[in-house]
């Protein structure tokens, strides 16, 4: 797995502070109680920031047990976070929450049938006037990151996918900077 070779802050992934995360989420819930899923969450600083924030219902879901391990070591133990050793593609939520966060996964799952799954996942564990806060790369971003194939796609494109759901997309050249800040591989 990628963090049993890279470590916490060696991945593409990796960002030092999760600003840009935190920017979208803080625009569509602003509720302590809100039940909130980080979907490849991993070992990232996002759920420390929202439990400083107050937040008291976090979800984080990862892949890496290693990475998750790390998140949970520097929080500690602490009652606003559940964590969810999940394959996501494989798994079967128990509950609904009110935000799904996403900055990690979607982009990864290049098979039609991944990306089906995904989006029946958002459709049925997202509360009611839930929100979804994903994050793709550009049609002139990367093809791959972290050694990986990705899928990239258009705003619009990302709308057509989830139909009647409200979205917002940033600049282009802001979501490219944070792939080259992210040392994702130019085409």
């Amino acid at each position: 797995m990628a963090y049993e070779e890279r470590g916490q802050d060696g991945g593409s992934w990796f960002q030092a502070e999760p600003a840009f995360s935190l920017e979208f989420f803080n625009s569509v819930s602003a509720e302590a109680d809100a039940s909130i899923i980080d979907v490849g969450g991993g070992a990232s600083l996002l759920v420390d920031r929202l439990v400083e924030q107050g937040r008291r219902n976090v979800a984080v879901l990862d892949v890496s047990n290693k990475a998750l391990g790390l998140a949970a070591k520097r929080l500690g133990t602490n009652p606003a976070v559940t964590w969810l050793h999940q394959n996501l593609t494989t798994w079967s939520p128990e509950r609904t929450f009110d935000v799904w966060h996403d900055r990690a996964v979607f982009h990864f799952l290049v098979e039609p049938n991944q990306r089906e799954t995904y989006l029946n996942l958002v459709r049925s564990c997202l509360s009611p006037g839930g929100a979804l806060v994903m994050a793709a790369f550009d049609i002139d971003g990367p093809h791959h990151c972290s050694g990986l194939p990705i899928s990239r796609y258009r705003p619009d494109e990302l709308a057509e996918l989830l139909p009647n759901w409200p979205s917002y997309s940033a600049p282009t050249s802001q979501c490219n900077r944070l792939a080259e800040r992210s040392r994702c591989s130019p085409r």
